[in-house]
């Protein structure tokens, strides 16, 4: 039986589930990053693909609400959201309440363009699947995203 440094047996289960853990977090950003090529982002950043997330996730916000959330300066925000108005995808109208504010939604182009992204995501997938996994391993399939639907909602 193998030892830590401080000459104490390793659990074997342990040792398997920090193992485990590792790889799935190789695996699981390498999936990320093709679904992210499939998807033809175009040139937009992280950080703007990250604020039109949040709002079509958490529905219109002000740029400081985004940047909060965002955990970013609201100035830093704010050149995020400019680019994505110029590019047509976000659009601003006075808040009722505070004429100060700028309430920010996605225009009907970005929502189809993010409909677009993931139908290419989720083709990509489907046809990887399909091509490169047996009958029984796409039942393996089904049954490690229930399991991973499980950790991620622990």
């Amino acid at each position: 039986m193998k030892t830590n440094n401080e000459t104490q047996p390793i659990d074997p289960e342990v040792a398997r589930a920090h193992a485990v853990a590792g790889e799935l977090r190789v695996v699981l950003g390498k999936l990320k990053r093709r679904l992210r090529e499939e998807a033809s982002l175009g040139e937009f950043t992280l950080s703007q693909m990250s604020a039109l997330s949040r709002l079509e996730r958490e529905g219109p916000a002000t740029v400081t609400t985004l940047a909060r959330a965002e955990g970013v300066r609201p100035q830093s925000m704010g050149a995020t959201v400019s680019t994505l108005e110029a590019a047509g995808f976000v659009i601003g109208t006075p808040d009722p309440a505070d004429g100060r504010q700028t309430i920010l939604s996605l225009t009907n182009t970005c929502r189809e363009w993010i409909k677009a992204s993931r139908a290419a995501r989720e083709d990509w997938l489907f046809r990887a699947i399909r091509t490169k996994l047996t009958p029984a391993q796409q039942q393996e399939l089904v049954t490690t995203v229930t399991l991973l639907n499980r950790l991620v909602d622990s």
